[in-house]
């Protein structure tokens, strides 16, 4: 079965790939337009929130760093129905004064479905439903490439542009995400402030959070990965500065930083993003 499994998540991604990340968040993608993104991100963290929300550095100078390749894409199915997917590789390593270790793989391919449920002058109204999929990669590494397991995810999604008082956008998102196994089921929530500088650069800043249901019983067995642990709380600050290139392309970098949290990570992320919108 791991075998079969293993080689469908492989078909999906091949998938995604031919068919070319986000358009803004409630929107779904016109029938046969595709957005990509592929991001180069560095994250790097010195330090971990504890079960009562204070950050404290690793024992022994430890440190934990991922860098990865990020690719997501939509592709609009009809002008309604969106098809999503994202994949990474990823370089991880964790240290301290007595060991290293470092893992490099293929982490989860997350595939999923948005549908615009209603539009109008109010904005828009979506419905989004997510599977993560562990199939690429072991889950006897000696730094953890995720939870090996299955998380499915459904969400509500609400998008406002604020034309003519501002060249911009509001997003809000907030979802229930069925993690298998032993992970805690999550509540995940996201607001957007989308803003257009010049015709040429634009902005963007998220607060993009994630609440586990059973924080009141942490775990922190997280194979040496602090980011993968199994019931924690995390606050994400995310900003963006894009420029529209010639045609389709787009160049934008990132910065994220985790502002709160609980038994998981505290570090920071900067990113480098290729986009194709088509």
């Amino acid at each position: 079965m791991k075998i079969i499994l293993k080689t469908m998540s492989w078909i999906l991604i091949m998938v995604v790939l031919s068919t070319g990340s986000v358009f803004a968040g409630a929107w779904t993608a016109k029938k046969g337009a595709i957005y990509n993104k592929l991001t180069f991100n560095i994250y790097d963290a010195e330090k971990a929130f504890n079960d009562s929300g204070d950050k404290n550095e690793f024992p022994a100078n430890g440190d934990f760093s991922d860098t990865n390749i990020a690719y997501y894409v939509e592709y609009g199915i009809t002008d309604k129905i969106t098809v999503l997917g994202s994949v990474s590789y990823k370089w991880l390593k964790s240290e301290d004064d007595t060991i290293i270790n470092k893992t490099t793989g293929f982490s989860d391919l997350d595939m999923g479905l948005k549908y615009c449920l209603v539009s109008g002058d109010f904005g828009v109204v979506s419905a989004q439903a997510l599977v993560k999929i562990p199939e690429l990669y072991d889950d006897d590494e000696a730094v953890a490439l995720g939870n090996s397991q299955y998380d499915t995810e459904f969400r509500l999604l609400y998008g406002k542009s604020l034309y003519p008082f501002l060249p911009g956008y509001v997003n809000i998102e907030a979802g229930y995400r069925l993690r298998a196994e032993e992970p805690a089921d999550e509540f995940r929530y996201l607001l957007e402030l989308g803003i257009d500088m010049t015709k040429k650069i634009y902005g963007r800043v998220k607060l993009d959070g994630i609440l586990g249901i059973n924080n009141d019983d942490p775990i922190l067995d997280y194979n040496a990965n602090p980011t993968a642990t199994l019931n924690y709380d995390l606050g994400k600050l995310d900003l963006a500065l894009g420029f529209k290139l010639s045609g389709p392309w787009s160049l934008e970098f990132g910065y994220r930083t985790d502002i709160y949290g609980k038994n998981t990570a505290a570090g920071d992320n900067v990113s480098f993003s290729f986009i194709a919108a088509y």
